[in-house]
């Protein structure tokens, strides 16, 4: 893990403890010092991204209610040994269809929509696969500590950018371009993908025994 992102980490811990001590404060003392330690990790991520120090604080404010890591999944498709991966816009590598999941929706459906939302592939989940925990991955480019599901889903039809139906988050353009890839011609992957990838290809073969989990 690089120094940044264990900067990242260290903001985030300060930012969950500071918020259920907002929560949870019973005296004006108690709520005081709680808003200072708010600061000082809104101030950790401001220099961190450059960004104005009120910005992130404000952002934070926004979101008092979040004092556990984010729940986020990931789809992984299987064709004649080839994965399912798209390209992202942020930076033109390839990854996984994945994202957070949203509020009313199991673990699984919210793989299924993602895949759907990003490759336009209708699908649903055979198995889990891992549970992994962002920390333990490199490069993981989150400011908050994620919780990462991955499932190996049953797709049957053909991959599509900008499906109808599709939500105009997602059709505002996360992903660049679908395609399969073999474990031995992998192209430019995202972040901690480069890892979890690799992977996601010996778990679907049952090379690793059961459901992986980080340590």
């Amino acid at each position: 893990m690089g120094v940044q992102d264990e900067l990242y980490l260290l903001a985030d811990e300060l930012r969950a403890i500071a918020n259920a001590g907002l929560r949870w404060a019973e005296n004006g003392y108690d709520r005081e010092r709680c808003e200072r330690i708010l600061g000082v990790s809104a101030r950790v991520v401001a220099a961190l991204e450059h960004s104005p120090f009120e910005t992130v604080l404000s952002q934070y404010r926004d979101n008092l209610g979040h004092l556990t890591p984010l729940m986020c999944v990931e789809a992984v498709v299987l064709r004649e040994s080839k994965m399912l991966l798209i390209r992202r816009s942020d930076d033109g590598k390839w990854a996984l269809p994945g994202g957070m999941m949203e509020v009313g929706e199991s673990p699984a459906e919210g793989a299924a929509r993602e895949l759907w939302e990003e490759a336009g592939l209708r699908g649903q989940a055979e198995r889990l696969l891992a549970l992994y925990d962002s920390r333990h991955w490199p490069s993981s480019g989150s400011r908050m500590q994620l919780c990462i599901a991955q499932f190996l889903m049953d797709a049957p039809g053909q991959p599509a950018l900008h499906t109808e139906g599709q939500s105009e988050r997602s059709s505002m353009a996360e992903a660049l371009d679908v395609g399969f890839f073999g474990e031995h011609e992998l192209p430019e992957l995202h972040r901690s993908h480069a890892w979890r990838v690799p992977k996601a290809f010996r778990l679907a073969r049952g090379e690793e025994n059961g459901l992986y989990f980080d340590p």
